[in-house]
């Protein structure tokens, strides 16, 4: 059943705002790059099942950062993806740094940039402290505000350095895309980048910027509820509190709440009957008396497929994962 929201719509503005254009574009490249792999299955098939992980938001595994970050579903999508995968890094009691974050951010998308990582690490440490140790649950809450309202808050940084710098809400700028982005900035005059901005001017610009720009917003009643019980303040606890805040994480919805984030029962399940297959296979198979698993055979072995792996990227995938193998064991030796 359509929804109301499609019918008030134009067709062309709502396929622009579901970004319809940007998937068709996508499948048709992956059709026209696995046009081999795809003639032996059909191309409805392959189309139904494009579509089907990018409902379920396993598309944006492994891809390149330009695809990643291309529509806000891809970016829900590859934060849902980062949780799931690496949330035992929290249940396990792990502290990393920013470039181990990195690193696990890096084997979902190997392109990721460095800059937003180091990004949300600032978000939860001090400039001068980007080497120290940061639990899952404060990177992760901080990494998703940087990554995907990435743009918002690019403009938001020079709305608050104009008001630093001592101009009044009807002369600051207000950045609507990227043009504004790398503006150069004056050293700020007479107020002290410690005592931050006045809360009602910073809203105001805020409310204008959330209002006309193009890029994902949090909801300004939200912010302005985030805001309410400050008279002043610093971009970067402008920052710490939209991280913090779990209206905002509610409303994004790619993330659950702070107390749940490390319950996933579909993935629980996942793992229990990997961990299930595995603790057969050992148990049926013959006692060494080496105990050298490089004694068993091979055949007795059977490989085990991801549950997220789409279909259209397994020969893809499959052909970089023999490769990785021959690096290691030329490493080896």
């Amino acid at each position: 059943m359509l929804s109301p929201e499609r019918l008030s719509l134009p067709g062309p503005e709502y396929l622009a705002q579901r970004h319809v254009l940007t998937y068709m574009e996508d499948a048709v490249s992956q059709l026209l790059e696995n046009r081999e792999d795809i003639s032996q299955y059909g191309i409805a098939r392959f189309f139904t099942e494009y579509f089907n992980s990018v409902r379920q938001g396993t598309h944006v595994l492994f891809r390149e950062f330009s695809f990643v970050q291309a529509t806000p579903h891809n970016r829900a999508s590859f934060l849902r993806t980062f949780w799931r995968c690496f949330r035992t890094v929290g249940k396990n009691g792990d502290l990393l740094t920013a470039q181990e974050y990195h690193c696990l951010l890096q084997l979902l998308c190997p392109d990721f940039p460095m800059e937003l990582t180091q990004k949300a690490a600032r978000i939860v440490l001090m400039d001068d402290a980007m080497d120290c140790l940061m639990s899952f649950s404060d990177f992760l809450f901080a990494f998703q505000i940087q990554f995907y309202y990435s743009e918002f808050l690019e403009s938001v940084a020079a709305i608050y350095q104009d008001l630093l710098a001592g101009k009044s809400p009807n002369t600051v700028i207000v950045p609507t895309s990227s043009s504004g982005q790398h503006r150069q900035r004056q050293p700020p005059n007479d107020c002290s980048p410690l005592d931050g901005v006045e809360t009602s001017l910073f809203y105001q610009c805020l409310e204008s910027l959330c209002d006309r720009s193009k890029y994902s917003c949090p909801p300004s009643a939200l912010v302005k509820e985030m805001l309410s019980s400050a008279q002043r303040l610093t971009f970067s606890g402008f920052l710490m509190a939209l991280a913090k805040h779990q209206g905002i994480n509610r409303a994004l919805g790619a993330l659950p709440d702070k107390g749940d984030l490390f319950l996933d029962p579909a993935m629980d399940q996942e793992l229990e009957k990997l961990v299930a297959q595995v603790s057969g296979l050992s148990i049926s198979a013959p006692a060494s008396s080496s105990g050298d698993a490089a004694n068993l055979p091979a055949h007795n072995l059977p490989r085990v497929s991801s549950p997220w792996k789409p279909l259209h990227h397994r020969r893809k995938m499959d052909a970089e994962s023999e490769g990785s193998n021959e690096e290691t064991d030329s490493s080896e030796n």
